[in-house]
Order: structure tokens, then C-alpha cells, then sequence
């Protein structure tokens, strides 16, 4: 325990370390890697480290953007994104997605990515992911501060109303976290976490 040990500061003063510590401890994180279309079609392909789950029934998923991002206006726009896992045979090429392009560059093609059409929503999967979720967008939210100040970061949130799983990732019809080797964003401008088999363990939640 830090107890009096601990190092303490108030961010709006400054950490008082050589690096903001908060993207480490909130980590690792699950990855957003998030395709969008423009109404005319034109691809957007780009990974968010502020990610996660927030419903099960409906499944809901959402991801923060600093920044009104072209993904963000993509999704205002059509309504409709998609998820798609990253894993660590891909962890070259989601990073390549990650520059800031023009709206009018493909980042699938920058990264050798192939875009595949969905099922249910208008914008491309990544084929090379074991697992996409088409999403219909639910909500737009812009932050705010205690006092109503507005920050320039939105949180999107769209219902998952499709799933594709590569069955390799099944075993007698469970979904196997680890064996496609998901990787999460960790603290600092370049860390990473990689789940692997070793990292699981079992912990059954009291009734």
C-alpha cells in the first residue's frame, strides 16, 4: 500500500513526474480499432487507446476521441462504424493506422489492410481480424469538466448488431480470449500489453 509513501499531486497543477502516469495506471487498455465511411464512401481506418465495453444485453461499445477526428465526423455523418480486434500479427499495421492522414487517404491501403463489406452497416470490416463487431451508432457525447466546461474529446457509443468470429477462436462454442493474442495500449507514447495463454487464470465470481 502507498500510504504515506505515496506520491501525490492534483493534475490541473501538474504530476510532478517526468511523465503523466494516468495512461499507465488506466491500463492496459483494450484497443478501439474503428473503420468508418464518409456518406460517399471514402475509408477511415484508425486505433483509439480509450476503448471498452459498456453493455452486455444490449451489447454496447464505445471509444473516446480527443479531438473531432475524422472518424468522429464518419460516424456523425453515416450513423454506423465498426470494431475490429487487434492482435499482435497486426500490431505493425494497426500502428501504421494510427498517423494523421487526410480525409481522403485510405489507411487501408496504407497498411496493406483488406477492406471487406459488413453485413448489417455500411462501413468496411478489416478482414484480417479474427473478429469484428458492426456497430450502429447510440450516442455522441461531448466531455465536460465539474463546472459544465466543455473538453475537446467525444465519446461515442454504438450498439453492436453484428459479430464476426473466426471459428479457429471457438473451442466447443466458447470464445478462447487469448489464442488470437489481442494486444491492449499500455502507459507511455510506445507501450503495449499482449494477452497470451499464460496471462489467464480462473477466479469464479461469488454468488
Amino acid at each position: 500500500m502507498a500510504g504515506s509513501n505515496a506520491h501525490f499531486y492534483r493534475p490541473a497543477e501538474g504530476t510532478g513526474l517526468p511523465h503523466d502516469p494516468f495512461n499507465a495506471i488506466v491500463g492496459p487498455r483494450p484497443i478501439g480499432w474503428i473503420s468508418s465511411a464518409d456518406r460517399s464512401g471514402a475509408r477511415n481506418l484508425a486505433p483509439y487507446s480509450f476503448f471498452n465495453g459498456f453493455n452486455y444485453h444490449p451489447p454496447i461499445i464505445g471509444f473516446s476521441s480527443i479531438g473531432w477526428k475524422d472518424t468522429v465526423a464518419n460516424v456523425d455523418a453515416t450513423g454506423e462504424f465498426v470494431w475490429n480486434l487487434a492482435t499482435r500479427s497486426l500490431a505493425t499495421q494497426m500502428n501504421e493506422t494510427a498517423a494523421s492522414f487526410p480525409a481522403e487517404r485510405d489507411e487501408f491501403d496504407d497498411a496493406g489492410l483488406t477492406p471487406v463489406p459488413s453485413t448489417v452497416v455500411s462501413a468496411p470490416r478489416v478482414l484480417e481480424s479474427p473478429v469484428n463487431f458492426e456497430c450502429q451508432l447510440t450516442q455522441i457525447t461531448r466531455l465536460q469538466r465539474p463546472d459544465g466546461t466543455a473538453v475537446d474529446t467525444w465519446l461515442v457509443l454504438g450498439e453492436v448488431v453484428a459479430v464476426h468470429i473466426d471459428r479457429a477462436l471457438l473451442t466447443d462454442g466458447v470464445y478462447d480470449t487469448a489464442r488470437p493474442h489481442p494486444i491492449l495500449r499500455a502507459g507511455g507514447p510506445a507501450s503495449y500489453a499482449e494477452i497470451s495463454p499464460s496471462a489467464m487464470f480462473e477466479m469464479t465470481r461469488p454468488s
